[in-house]
């Protein structure tokens, strides 16, 4: 509406302008003279600019009338006519078919018949940018590897073309197993494209595979940077980076920069298993032993495990199982109703020859939470108090055939690890691992429990449970002296006689 209003209020304002200048044109006094030989005008000053105007108008018409002259003439010589045009337009419409045609082909799984629809379309349209994408893919689908190379080759000469080419290689490279290559191709890939969230990814995995951590965690920030990653993730991920540097380092022989590693490595990520375990170890060398409770204990709070208690009694090796049993309090007061607390407390107390608050931790962790390890507690308690041979040796029956409890298993192939490890070694994933129960298999070893009555006793009272693992039984042992302690099979309690 206001626009409207504009354009006419601008129309009046021209008119007018114009009328005055008409009006100022007609009072002036004089004219202007042109003479051309005999031929002599006079012109007053309107009539000047209307022959201005003329004269404007003819020089518009004499290039216009030159262009049609040109226009003639390249008709005759058979360039760029209207005739020309019409064959372009059909050229241009059959070749858009056949890329088309050729998609449909590629989406089809058709790689033959891909590859000759992009090659029609070539023929027609000459637009390698969009016909060798179609080439390239369709000959690696029939299997051509040789002709997808040449055309990923070919994609490279053109910038709009060129990441898909060095993606194309790459992934190629990745198939031959030429790790190497493919590495640098995706760092080049990368390079083109930051933002590419699944060369970020395929990067990040090779880097992580051939344990380039430096080069990893440099990926990982451009993956931050670029919003492929959210930040409470990024920060679990370096960590996981900058343990596995200390690991490096701490293998060549430089135990300064592995113990600033895993420092570092434990600040980004302080419920890291491993990264807490070694850095509290780095700072019992350098003899900061409140430091290292302080980690051990904010990653117990996180997650229990056996390696934080185990790492936790190196600070104070020599102590007494009285007050080795005290020191962890501390520690197990977090997370007290968790099975490893209570299968933590029952080894210290057997530790300290206290099997009556052995059983209490323990509880009925046995009978609701079944694994090798709180059945081989429960006949240590058993064996403690003076129960007889055969309620021991039915417990470690049991023992055998229990689930193995938590292990580190990878979260996408359920694959269990001896030790933790930031990449798979089944999958290649990349911080998969988790302290978890395995999932049960099925065909599991089902032997064991047929061979209890052999090996425990037809009057046994044994509870069976599930087949995990099948190990030799434990031999028959005599009854405990007055005053000896069993030892458990954690590797941080240590044997003490009274």
């Amino acid at each position: 509406m206001l626009w409207s209003l504009f354009k006419i209020i601008l129309f009046v304002v021209a008119i007018a302008a114009l009328t005055l200048g008409a009006g100022t044109l007609l009072e002036l006094d004089g004219g202007i003279q042109v003479a051309i030989g005999t031929l002599e005008l006079n012109l007053g000053p309107l009539q000047a600019v209307i022959l201005l105007g003329v004269l404007i108008v003819a020089v518009w018409l004499i290039v216009v009338l030159l262009g049609f002259l040109r226009a003639v003439v390249r008709f005759l010589n058979g360039d760029e006519t209207a005739i020309s045009r019409y064959f372009d337009r059909s050229r241009e419409k059959k070749g858009y078919e056949a890329l088309a045609d050729g998609l449909m082909a590629l989406a089809s799984g058709e790689g033959s018949t891909a590859m000759a629809k992009a090659n029609r379309a070539e023929k027609f349209l000459r637009r390698p940018e969009l016909t060798n994408l179609i080439t390239a893919q369709a000959a690696e689908m029939s299997g051509d590897k040789r002709k997808a190379t040449q055309v990923y080759k070919r994609l490279l000469n053109d910038e709009r073309t060129r990441f898909v080419g060095v993606r194309g290689l790459m992934k190629q490279k990745l198939e031959e197993g030429d790790t190497a290559t493919a590495m640098r191709l995706a760092e080049k890939a990368l390079a083109l494209k930051p933002r590419h969230v699944d060369t970020q990814d395929t990067l990040l995995g090779m880097q992580a595979s051939e344990g380039d951590w430096t080069g990893a965690r440099k990926t990982l920030t451009t993956k931050v940077k670029y919003g492929g990653l959210p930040r409470d993730v990024h920060k679990r991920r370096d960590a996981v980076l900058a343990l596995s540097e200390a690991k490096d380092v701490l293998e060549e022989g430089k135990s300064i920069e592995a113990r600033e590693a895993a420092i570092e490595a434990n600040r980004l990520s302080p419920d890291l298993v491993p990264a807490a375990v070694m850095a509290a170890r780095a700072y019992i060398e350098q003899g900061k032993p409140r430091y290292a409770a302080r980690v051990l204990t904010k990653a117990w709070t996180a997650q229990p495990h056996p390696s934080i208690a185990a790492a936790f009694a190196e600070i104070e090796p020599d102590e007494t199982p009285n007050a080795r049993l005290n020191r962890f309090r501390t520690l197990t007061k977090h997370r007290e109703g968790d099975a490893e607390t209570r299968m933590l407390l029952a080894e210290l107390n057997i530790a300290a020859a206290d099997y009556v608050a052995a059983r209490k931790a323990l509880g009925t962790l046995p009978d609701t939470e079944p694994s090798q390890r709180a059945l081989t507690l429960l006949a240590a308690i058993e064996r403690g108090e003076g129960a007889e041979d055969k309620t021991v040796r039915a417990l470690l029956t049991r023992a055998v055939t229990a689930p193995r409890g938590p292990q580190w298993v990878c979260d996408k192939c359920n694959h269990i690890h001896a030790d933790w490890a930031p990449v798979c070694d089944n999958c290649d994933g990349f911080d998969t691992l988790s302290w978890t129960r395995a999932p049960e298999r099925e065909g599991q070893m089902t032997g064991g429990a047929d061979m209890m009555p052999l090996i425990v006793g037809e009057d046994a009272p044994v509870e069976v449970g599930k087949v995990e693992e099948e190990t030799a039984p434990e031999q028959k042992q005599d009854a405990p002296l007055e005053g000896e302690v069993i030892v458990t099979p954690s590797d941080y309690v240590r044997e003490e006689k009274a």
